[in-house]
C-alpha cells in the first residue's frame, strides 16, 4: 500500500479507529472478530451500535484478505521446501522487496515469462479500445432498456467465470496447473464448508438484482454508519472517495491518460458479480475493457482470495507497473467492502422500519 500513499494514509485511519477508538464494541471483541472474521460468539442480544461495528469489522478484514492474497503477501505450498511454503516472487522479486525498491516498477518489462511484443500489443489494444468506447459514448448513449439488458448479460456470465480449483464450466483452463493447496486453517474453523457463494444458481432464469439506486452507499449506508457507530462513516467514505478517483495518469509506459473508464468497468464489475447494479452504467464497457484472464483474477481475489496464485496475477495486463496492479487490487478491496456494506446495512434499515 505504500506505492499509493495518499490511499494508505487513509487506509490506516479508518483501521485505527475500528479498532483502537471509542465504539461500541470492547477492544478484545474487536480483535476476535477481526481475526475469526465471525460473530457467531459472545452475547445473543447485540445493540445496533454494537452490530454495525462488527459489520464494518468483518467487511474490512475480508475485503483486506483479497488485498493481500492479490499482493501475493502469503505464502505458497510447495513441496520441495522443507517447511512446505515459500515466499511468492513477483517477476522474480521477493514480495519483501515490493514497496522498498522502485526497480520494481519495470520488473514486467525484462520478465522474460511472456513475450513483449505480445503485451505491448495488448496495451495498444486496450487503449485503442478505450478511445473507441469513449467516442461511441459521445456519439450515442445506449437506452435504459439496451444497458439493462446488458447488465443482465454480465451477472449471468459472471457465474460461469471459474475461480480457485473449480474448472467444471470451461474445458481447459490455464489456471488448471497452478492451483495450490493453501494452508491447513482448519482447525480455527468451526464449519469448514464455510464459504462464498454466488448470490444466484447457475441456470436460474430470474436472478437477483440490487438496484444501487435504491439503497446507496452516499444517501443510505453512510447516514446509518455515520448514526449508529459516530465518524466512522466519514471516514470510509473518505476511503472509497480515494481509491475511485486515484490516478496518476498513467498505463504502463503510457502518459497523460484518463483511466476513468478503466477504473469504473473494474469497480463496477465486483459490484455486477455480487448483483448490484447502477442503472447510468453501460455494462458492455466490462466486457470491452476486462479481459477473460482479469476477469478471472478479480473473481479469485474477490470471492476466493485464498486460492490466487503468481500465475493470475502475471495473466492480465502483462505490461502494467506492478503499483498499477497494486491500484487495481486496491478498488477491487474498497469495491468488495463496499459492496458487503450495502447488503449488510440495507438488511439493518429493513429492521429498523
Amino acid at each position: 500500500m505504500s506505492l499509493h500513499t495518499q490511499y494508505l494514509e487513509s487506509f490506516l485511519r479508518s483501521q485505527f479507529y475500528m479498532l483502537r477508538m471509542d465504539g461500541p464494541l470492547p477492544l478484545p471483541y474487536r480483535h476476535y472478530i477481526a481475526i475469526m472474521k465471525l460473530v457467531k460468539t459472545g452475547e445473543n442480544n447485540w445493540s445496533l451500535p454494537e452490530l454495525v461495528h462488527a459489520v464494518v469489522l468483518l467487511a474490512h478484514y475480508h475485503a483486506l484478505a483479497s488485498f493481500v492474497f492479490g499482493s501475493g503477501i502469503n505464502p505458497e505450498r510447495d513441496p520441495e521446501i522443507s517447511n512446505g511454503f515459500r515466499l511468492i516472487s513477483v517477476n522474480n522479486f521477493c514480495v519483501c522487496d515490493l514497496a522498498n525498491d522502485n526497480s520494481i516498477e519495470n520488473a514486467s518489462l525484462t520478465g522474460g515469462n511472456y513475450g513483449i511484443v505480445d503485451s505491448l500489443s495488448e496495451l495498444e489494444a486496450l487503449m485503442e479500445r478505450m478511445k473507441r468506447l469513449q467516442e461511441e459514448r459521445d456519439d450515442d448513449e445506449a437506452s435504459q432498456e439496451e444497458m439493462t439488458t446488458r447488465f443482465e448479460k454480465e451477472k449471468k456470465e459472471s457465474l460461469f467465470v471459474v475461480s480457485g480449483d473449480t474448472f467444471h464450466s470451461f474445458p481447459h483452463s490455464d489456471f488448471e496447473d497452478d492451483m495450490i493447496i493453501t494452508s491447513d486453517v482448519s482447525r480455527y474453523i468451526e464449519d469448514p464448508g464455510f464459504g462464498y457463494e454466488d448470490f444466484a444458481r447457475r441456470g436460474e432464469e430470474h436472478l437477483p438484482t440490487f438496484r444501487a439506486q435504491d439503497y446507496t452507499w452516499e444517501n443510505h449506508g453512510f447516514s446509518l454508519v455515520n448514526r449508529l457507530y459516530s465518524d466512522i462513516g466519514h471516514l470510509l467514505d473518505e476511503k472509497f472517495r480515494m481509491v475511485y478517483n486515484l490516478t496518476y495518469n498513467t498505463m504502463a509506459t503510457h502518459e497523460d491518460v484518463d483511466t476513468t473508464m478503466l477504473r469504473r468497468a473494474l469497480f463496477n464489475y465486483v459490484h455486477c458479480m455480487f448483483g448490484i447494479r447502477y442503472d447510468d452504467y453501460d455494462y458492455g464497457e466490462v466486457n470491452q475493457l476486462l479481459e477473460r484472464s482479469l476477469k478471472v483474477y478479480i473473481k479469485t481475489v474477490t470471492c476466493y482470495p485464498e486460492r490466487t496464485t503468481k500465475r493470475m496475477y502475471d495473466s492480465y495486463w502483462r505490461q502494467f507497473k506492478h503499483s498499477e496492479k497494486v491500484h487495481v487490487n486496491l478498488l477491487l478491496m474498497e469495491a468488495r467492502m463496499q459492496a458487503e456494506l450495502l447488503y449488510a446495512l440495507r438488511a439493518i434499515t429493513r429492521h429498523l422500519t
